[in-house]
């Protein structure tokens, strides 16, 4: 038995599994499940209230929009608050989005919820990600990250299969509310998984409590690093490449190609995306902690760029396998990349520097997701094309001028002067 204990306490400590990050894991699958089930099909439910494509481009728009907007008051109350007081409040308002979603099936209702339920992700995520930089020491926060993304696409690949079996048995209307429904459920009994899991941490990296979060993202932004910045118009580019077509993948799939595929065959086409992302994640987390993180997110920047390309000649089911597989090892260095965040970001401003990131990053990339509803009226050729222009802007520029860092156990990090 003390052999098996010792095992599995290595186990434990190989993936990062604190309290808190189990606590945090559980949240994430419930609420993701719920997420899932119901965003995923958001633009085929736009079209069938009448919304048309248009709609269908301002949702993406806010989506990208909001997580920009939201990401810095999220990194500041996680800093001001805690932890588990702001995943409350984060958790609160995405079930109040669902609630408008259930109650006014109509397409300007599903957007003024998604000014609610948009903001989980976007919102939690500075949070979640100060925890692991709390809970972890540094040459465990890629594993840390990667649990976290690892256990994201549970419900990433579940969920789209749950709400495209809804679809097919209580239409596209019914079928989306039904899931919103199972959504609103599930969050709730996160909200007491999170209060009885998360232990609150009243400090990070060594400073003390007493240190007010800095309020403005001005005099933050004259705190983030050189090369954090260099990453940031890099990632800033990529992003450009997965939004531009990121809400017409469903509606290239179902409604466009020569051989559309079903609402269950598109959960199954999400489902295959997420399991390839999952294989890669505790490998590549175990290399990138023992090494150096830049060449995990050039590659993984690749494989955003050749994605849309891709899909351009998919045009049927089994070719849609091989450009979701592609679209899966995308998140081949993402965890990666978030870690690198950490890193290079203040021991004091964990929570707010990567609030910070994603609100410079996510305002400008709102710009593309709205402008794909444009490219996409004039072609999905020309959709596609654009997005791959901008990820081999984005990639070439982070291979060229990209920070390397070597990861260790004392949180080794470059000049940031």
């Amino acid at each position: 038995m003390p052999e098996g204990h010792s095992t599995w306490d290595r186990l434990r400590n190989f993936l990062a599994l604190r309290r808190s990050i189990v606590g945090l894991l559980g949240m994430v699958v419930l609420v993701g499940l719920g997420e899932h089930m119901a965003e995923r099909f958001l633009p085929i439910y736009l079209m069938a209230l009448g919304g048309g494509a248009i709609s269908v481009g301002l949702l993406n728009g806010l989506d990208n929009l909001l997580s920009a907007l939201y990401s810095f008051p999220g990194g500041y109350l996680a800093d001001r608050l805690g932890t588990k007081k702001s995943l409350l409040i984060f958790n609160l308002l995405a079930m109040t989005g669902y609630v408008i979603v259930i109650l006014i099936p109509t397409w300007p209702a599903v957007i003024v919820g998604a000014f609610f339920f948009l903001s989980w992700s976007a919102i939690s995520l500075p949070a979640t990600m100060g925890l692991v930089a709390q809970v972890l020491p540094p040459a465990k926060r890629t594993m840390g990250v990667s649990m976290h993304s690892l256990v994201r696409r549970i419900p990433m690949s579940l969920g789209p299969i749950l709400g495209g079996i809804g679809i097919g048995i209580w239409g596209e209307t019914n079928g989306v509310r039904a899931a919103f429904g199972a959504a609103l459920a599930l969050a709730l009994i996160a909200v007491m998984m999170q209060q009885r899991m998360i232990e609150d941490q009243p400090h990070a990296g060594g400073v003390p409590a007493k240190l007010k979060p800095e309020s403005s993202p001005f005099r933050l932004w004259g705190r983030m690093s050189p090369a954090l910045k260099r990453l940031l118009v890099a990632d800033i580019l990529v992003r450009f490449c997965e939004q531009i077509p990121y809400a017409f993948v469903v509606v290239w799939s179902m409604k466009v190609i020569a051989a559309p595929v079903s609402a269950l065959q598109f959960g199954l086409l999400t489902a295959i995306e997420m399991a390839t992302a999952i294989a890669c994640y505790i490998p590549v987390a175990h290399l990138a902690d023992r090494g150096t993180k830049k060449p995990f997110v050039v590659m993984t920047f690749g494989f955003f760029t050749i994605f849309p390309l891709i899909l351009l000649f998919s045009r049927s089911f089994g070719w849609l396998v091989v450009a979701f597989i592609v679209r899966g090892l995308k998140e081949f260095g993402e965890p990666t990349r978030k870690a690198l965040i950490l890193d290079l970001a203040p021991a004091d401003r964990k929570a707010g520097m990567f609030g910070l990131y994603y609100l410079a990053r996510d305002v400008v990339v709102s710009v593309a997701a709205f402008g794909g509803a444009f490219l996409w009226q004039q072609s999905p050729a020309v959709n596609f094309l654009t997005a791959f222009g901008c990820g081999i802007a984005g990639t070439v520029w982070f291979a060229i001028r990209g920070t390397d860092l070597v990861a260790s156990s004392t949180g080794v990090q470059p000049s940031i002067n």
